[in-house]
């Protein structure tokens, strides 16, 4: 794009994905870029590097002039790991090596993606995609906090989550030596026999079940040992991470495998507790949704959404499909005042040209 006017760009850096949105501060959309997963805390800084580094290269190559860049916000979960002196150091390097040179901004991936959702400074965020949690903001700033720590630790009913309870009770199937259902032959197609198609995978299983009682002790691991040995193999064979790749299998199960939904449950109790402990009953302030588990159609947001409309029926809830475009309006915020008219119809325009 050629011209002279000033432009603001948007950074959202999360587990999954990357993205990077350059406006005007008349809130067009100038430029894209999309590049892997660079959450810090799941991935390595130099993996991360490289793959911020993709999505802003591709955004800022449509740009004449990246010094008609004026302002910048980057949003990030794990953002504290963005600022350790070694990561920064690199990251400022890689900034200029685009051809940066305006200020940034580091806020947290929450902060980006309850602003894309609402240009109120006051309202509850609960996300639920790679990872999971539930915030409140106050004149825009974090005040009560349940969960988001990260998978080792918590991320309860998020994508990693429902993938992880996909394979355990699968195990579970496995070790009782029982043929296990829709979901527990998904988890094994897609982590052991990925080139057999779904009709192969339940003749196996049926085939070793039905072996298991002649098995002698030297030949367990041809059975059903042997397949909780492999599966538990597959998994640790790769990034812990990658468990959320397996969350859409257990949608995709819900309705037919009582498994499925006991997951699906357990995992939208989960998401409905932490918003309890960060919002009081009786507010009005809206609730905003991010995350694929509850921005597109799955039944954790089935279960998920009627509940929040009922525990808080005069609270507005929306849904934020795009955190760069977030940061992007926080960064042009920053230039003409966030609570001003101008900045409430800048927002309108920036998120209202997403695309998701």
């Amino acid at each position: 794009m050629t011209g002279s006017a000033a432009l603001v760009l948007g950074l959202d850096i999360g587990g999954t994905s990357t993205r990077a949105l350059i406006a005007g501060i008349d809130g067009v959309h100038v430029a894209t870029g999309r590049g892997p997963g660079a959450n810090i805390t799941s991935h390595s800084p130099d993996a991360a590097l490289k793959a911020i580094s993709s999505a802003l290269g591709e955004a800022v190559a449509a740009v004449d002039d990246p010094a008609r860049i004026q302002r910048a916000v980057v949003g990030t979960a794990g953002d504290p790991h963005l600022r350790r002196p070694a990561v920064a150091a690199a990251f400022r390097q890689m900034w200029s090596d685009a051809g940066l040179s305006c200020k940034y901004d580091i806020v947290s991936d929450a902060m980006v993606a309850f602003v894309a959702g609402t240009p109120e400074p006051d309202g509850t965020l609960l996300i639920a995609g790679t990872g999971a949690l539930a915030t409140t903001f106050r004149g825009r700033r974090r005040v009560l906090t349940a969960d988001g720590h990260g998978w080792l630790l918590g991320d309860l009913g998020s994508g990693f989550w429902l993938g992880r309870e996909a394979v355990r009770s699968t195990l579970a199937a496995l070790e009782r030596h029982e043929l296990p259902g829709p979901l527990g032959r998904a988890v094994l197609h897609a982590r052991l026999w990925p080139d057999d198609d779904a009709t192969t995978v339940h003749e196996r299983l049926t085939d070793i079940v039905h072996q298991e009682a002649a098995l002698t002790t030297r030949d367990r691991s041809e059975g059903l040992v042997g397949l909780v040995e492999h599966l538990i193999g597959a998994v640790h064979d790769r990034p812990p991470v990658a468990l959320a790749e397996l969350a859409p299998l257990v949608s995709s199960a819900a309705g037919a495998d009582p498994e499925a939904d006991r997951i699906v449950a357990e995992a939208a109790h989960h998401l409905l507790n932490a918003v309890s402990a960060v919002r009081a009953s009786g507010e009005s302030t809206p609730v905003v949704l991010t995350g694929s588990l509850l921005t597109t159609d799955t039944p954790v947001r089935h279960l998920v959404e009627p509940q929040l409309a009922a525990s808080w029926p005069d609270a507005p809830i929306t849904s934020a499909v795009n955190g760069a475009a977030g940061a992007a309006w926080l960064a042009a915020a920053s230039l003409v005042g966030p609570d001003t008219p101008q900045a409430a119809e800048l927002h309108t325009r920036i998120i209202a040209s997403t695309s998701g």
